[in-house]
């Protein structure tokens, strides 16, 4: 969770986000290394970060120079809904 408190500071830092949310205790199942059968589970902390479509480029660069992971998850999920008010201080925190 440090790290996640960390790297999303960071980002707050910056303007390349609004507003971070962290969860932790998540569990995770994947094979590890790559293309090999050995499935590995994990106990792993997500960084949710509020943003706009332009700051993610910016975003990867900064997690990934700060990240223990050199593969760490980056995953921009569309928003088809926003109040208005929510949106425009998003924008007025980045922008």
């Amino acid at each position: 969770m440090l790290e996640a408190k960390k790297i999303g500071k960071h980002l707050l830092s910056k303007r390349l986000c609004a507003c971070i949310n962290i969860f932790d205790g998540m569990k995770s199942a994947y094979f590890w290394p790559p293309k090999t059968d050995t499935l590995e589970e994990a106990s792993e902390t997500i960084l949710l970060v509020k943003t706009l479509d332009h700051t993610f480029e910016g975003i990867e660069k900064e997690v990934s120079a700060l990240h223990s992971s050199d593969t760490p998850c980056l995953i921009s999920i569309p928003v088809t809904h926003v109040s208005k008010k929510y949106f425009e201080w998003i924008k007025g925190e980045i922008d």
